[in-house]
């Protein structure tokens, strides 16, 4: 008796993100190294007390300005213990905020080329910070995080050990880890 091999047919991975598109900017920087030249911008509006809205259109890239789909705004404030309004998350919420973003960003893209199929994620993002140093209570503290832990919870189609070299080359490429890992020049100019 001959038996046929049976095959299950394996659906494609899709995680939403188009790596093919990925892949083909970097293939054009090799032939054009100068579309690789960003310019990110926002403009911030001091609205009351410690309450400011932030606007994001556009940008420059690809050796052009580019325009978002839609006008984002985004609005910051600091919570009623500081004797403010509450009206947004505080300016230092909304750096975790993009470095979760960031991150997670990167583990689809990641899992979309490795042909992990993910089905939830879910970071939880958490900064430590002694206020002395912000409120000039003690010069020997730094204004900013003394600690950021990021947490992640993953299902998918894949081992521990592929997960975890997943969240390892999300880590390596994440453009907000860079700048909260390494010393960035920031200048502050009064322009009237």
């Amino acid at each position: 008796m001959t038996t046929t091999p049976t095959t299950t047919a394996t659906a494609p991975v899709d995680n939403g993100v188009d790596v093919q598109a990925l892949l083909g900017a970097r293939a054009a920087l090799a032939d054009t190294p100068e579309i690789a030249q960003f310019q990110w911008r926002s403009s911030v509006t001091w609205v009351q007390g410690t309450h400011s809205r932030s606007t994001i259109e556009g940008f420059y890239g690809f050796g052009d300005e580019q325009a978002h789909h839609t006008s984002f705004t985004l609005d910051a404030d600091h919570p009623e213990q500081f004797s403010a309004r509450d009206n947004g998350p505080t300016p230092v919420e909304y750096v975790l905020v993009a470095l979760g973003a960031c991150l997670t960003a990167g583990v689809a893209a990641v899992a979309q080329q490795r042909q992990i199929q993910l089905h939830s994620v879910t970071a939880t993002i958490a900064a430590e910070m002694d206020l002395h140093g912000i409120l000039g209570a003690d010069a020997a503290v730094r204004n900013g995080f003394s600690g950021v832990s990021v947490s992640y919870q993953i299902e998918a189609d894949a081992t521990d050990d592929e997960l975890r070299a997943l969240l390892a080359q999300s880590q390596k490429r994440s453009a907000v880890f860079d700048i909260m890992t390494n010393p960035t020049d920031v200048k502050v100019d009064l322009v009237r």
